[in-house]
């Protein structure tokens, strides 16, 4: 642990923005490019997003650009507003301690950063130290649990998980089971009645159905159309092309970048490893919830809310196919979110204002004091996210004279000296090893 009296004389240009010696410059190629990439982010994001949930007309036209500037913008801010405190702090304090370059300039910067994000979209965000999987079992558990419940969940998270799972797994439905049969009968009596393409999608629901055809389905199970075999495999296969396209979508950007120099590139746009993961993931996550309810309630004769915990445990396995520290952690801390709220609503917890921006802000400023004292301690994926935010530039900052401060600074950057105008500096700086 560095000793927090410590100090060293260098400027923000020495230790900071070793590219350029002015602020103002850094400031703006920063931002510039904390911009470029927040839009590529974001982007395509809300674009899937809104397919997903069918948007209106309406929605592309007035909205859609709106939100994608407004996250983009707290993105660029959280770049912008920390290179922006970085240097200030110097100038207030004449030096650098071990908290400022991290936590001193990114906590302020997180903070102000938070407040321009939508308010649905501010979750918190905490640090963990549990298994990957199994917190997603456990998270994927209490999600299936309360979306079963009565009025458990709303807004977005409850549509997507009704798209996911499908409405036959909500317990509640404003028609009676004879209603239902009479519905499904109606429905096919009006596909008959259409010419049918012999499409790829036709012929591989044909399959499913031939197969399946004198399955059992329970009493208790709410998908008329279908029996539980077939419910579950039609539930993969939808999911499963789901994950495939949405991995595909994200791809298209950097695959047509190298469109006429490496063609050969486009090919991995179908064939991709991770395109078939993600379809794995969410294909064998809806079959497994699927099945196990299917299951339960064959043993136990009856549909019950608490059906869901055992089935969204067991599906949560499915993350194996796709361990994503992301999707995991975002998904655990927007549980803890909704039971905050719901105790809340209960009268069972306290209501403590704007929680959710200050443990972003605390969360966000440990995390960069990591980046900048300890990149070692730093999950991977978020070090390669800071790069690609700042165009490799917290690559580039002095950790060799953070060194002093006894956290290892530049234990992972072999000895990497930035090339500094003695002109702009407070110590003479030391010279670069040249490699012939």
């Amino acid at each position: 642990m560095a000793a927090l009296s410590k100090s060293i004389p260098h400027n923000c240009y020495e230790i900071g923005h070793t590219w350029h010696p002015s602020c103002r410059v850094s400031f703006l190629q920063v931002t510039w490019g904390a911009l470029e990439e927040s839009l590529k982010i974001y982007a395509p994001l809300y674009l899937i997003a809104a397919i997903l949930r069918k948007r209106k007309l309406d929605y592309y036209l007035y909205k859609l650009l709106p939100e994608i500037l407004q996250s983009a913008s707290f993105l660029t801010a959280n770049g912008a507003l920390y290179i922006t405190f970085f240097c200030t702090l110097r100038k207030i304090l004449g030096k650098f301690y071990s908290w400022t370059p991290g936590f001193g300039a990114a906590l302020p910067a997180s903070y102000m950063a938070i407040l321009i994000e939508r308010k649905s979209r501010r979750g918190l965000l905490t640090i963990y130290m549990a298994n990957l999987v199994l917190l997603f079992c456990i998270t994927a558990a209490m999600y299936m649990f309360f979306f079963r419940c009565k009025d458990g969940l709303k807004g977005f998270t409850f549509s997507a998980l009704r798209f996911i799972v499908g409405k036959e797994e909500i317990p509640t439905h404003s028609y009676s089971p004879e209603a239902a049969y009479a519905k499904v009968e109606q429905k096919r009596e009006k596909q008959e009645e259409k010419p049918r393409r012999m499409h790829i999608i036709y012929l591989v629901r044909k399959l499913v159905n031939l197969i399946c055809k004198h399955g059992p389905r329970h009493r208790c199970c709410k998908h008329y159309e279908d029996n539980c075999i077939s419910y579950c495999i039609k539930g993969f296969i939808r999911m499963f092309s789901v994950g495939y396209l949405i991995q595909c979508c994200l791809r298209i950007p950097s695959a047509f970048r190298h469109l006429f120099t490496k063609p050969s590139r486009l090919l991995s746009l179908f064939y991709n490893k991770e395109n078939f993961q993600l379809g794995a993931f969410l294909g064998s996550f809806v079959s497994i919830y699927k099945g196990t309810s299917c299951f339960l309630r064959w043993i136990r004769n009856l549909d019950d809310e608490l059906h869901a915990i055992i089935a969204g445990f067991l599906a949560g396995i499915s993350m194996m196919f796709y361990k994503s520290t992301t999707i995991s952690m975002y998904l655990a801390s927007k549980l803890v979110e909704t039971m905050y709220f719901k105790g809340i609503e209960a009268g069972k917890v306290p209501y403590f204002p704007h929680a959710d921006t200050i443990i972003y802000s605390i969360s966000t400023a440990i995390c960069f004091q990591a980046a900048v004292m300890e990149v070692q301690t730093l999950r991977p994926s978020y070090w390669k996210f800071l790069l690609r935010l700042t165009k490799g530039r917290f690559a580039v900052m002095n950790r060799k004279a953070l060194d002093v401060f006894g956290t290892g600074a530049s234990k992972h950057f072999q000895g990497f000296v930035p090339r500094l105008d003695p002109r702009y500096t407070v110590v003479k700086p030391e010279l670069p090893i040249e490699f012939s």
